[in-house]
């Protein structure tokens, strides 16, 4: 099989000329419990398998994505222009052949783009920078209404696995208070919360009414996806965007 079938490729009405990329687990050389396609150089993988995968990487993708040092912020970089490495958490482009890229393990990635095919970005939205507005900054760095963007929202670990405490639940609904419905109690002081709700929420108040993927788990789908919350040691899956030439 090859790489580029192993790869999710988003279901959205993006304009022709934008592309993306969903890559799983699988079609890569690590070896467990980095098995098989782990792209991130900071989890404690074989360098030398990190840089065949992404290598491996290159012959479904136009360039170089703009690999990110990911802290859980709301900082975003110009796939355009920036060198690397370069601490952020999502990125946009507005370049032919730039490519953006968000990792993850459990955390949601999600894509944006306009209908005029002319920027798009990539976000690491884990819950710390979900909650603080990756989201958002990443939107006002698009510089376009929100009735202009859609988004496409990658696996993530779902709603029934994504264990939080009250701390979590309570930032989320201090900035939003319709965040609540997003949390169902667990146990005492434990919440499980439904990352894709809350980033429909976030999305919905810029105005990004269409939105499309979500439903994906990470944490139970063992065989096509990294998950850090069940493995504590693994890989990192990307999810790309980029305009083509």
């Amino acid at each position: 099989m090859s790489l580029l079938e192993q790869c999710i490729i988003p279901e959205w009405p993006a304009p022709k000329n934008v592309r993306a990329l969903q890559t799983t687990r699988n079609g890569g050389i690590s070896a467990a419990p980095y098995d098989s396609f782990n792209l991130s150089s900071y989890v404690g993988d074989d360098p030398v398998a990190v840089t065949r995968n992404r290598e491996l990487l290159q012959t479904v993708l136009p360039g170089e994505p703009l690999w990110l040092q990911q802290v859980h912020g709301i900082t975003v970089a110009d796939a355009d222009h920036a060198t690397q490495p370069v601490k952020a958490d999502a990125s946009i482009s507005s370049q032919p052949g730039s490519v953006c890229v968000a990792m993850t393990a459990d955390c949601l990635p999600v894509l944006l783009c306009n209908d005029r095919g002319s920027v798009v970005s990539a976000v690491h939205a884990g819950w710390r920078g979900l909650c603080d507005g990756v989201i958002e900054q990443t939107a006002y760095a698009m510089d376009e209404p929100g009735h202009a963007l859609m988004a496409w929202m990658g696996p993530a670990i779902g709603a029934n696995a994504f264990e939080v405490g009250d701390e979590v639940r309570a930032e989320f609904i201090a900035k939003n208070p319709q965040a609540a419905a997003a949390f169902r109690q667990n146990l005492p002081g434990k919440w499980l919360a439904d990352i894709y709700h809350l980033a429909r929420l976030r999305l919905s108040d810029l105005g990004i009414t269409r939105v499309y993927g979500g439903g994906l788990c990470t944490y139970t789908d063992s065989k096509k996806f990294f998950s850090f919350r069940r493995d504590n040691v693994t890989g990192r899956m990307g999810t790309f965007i980029w305009l083509e030439q």
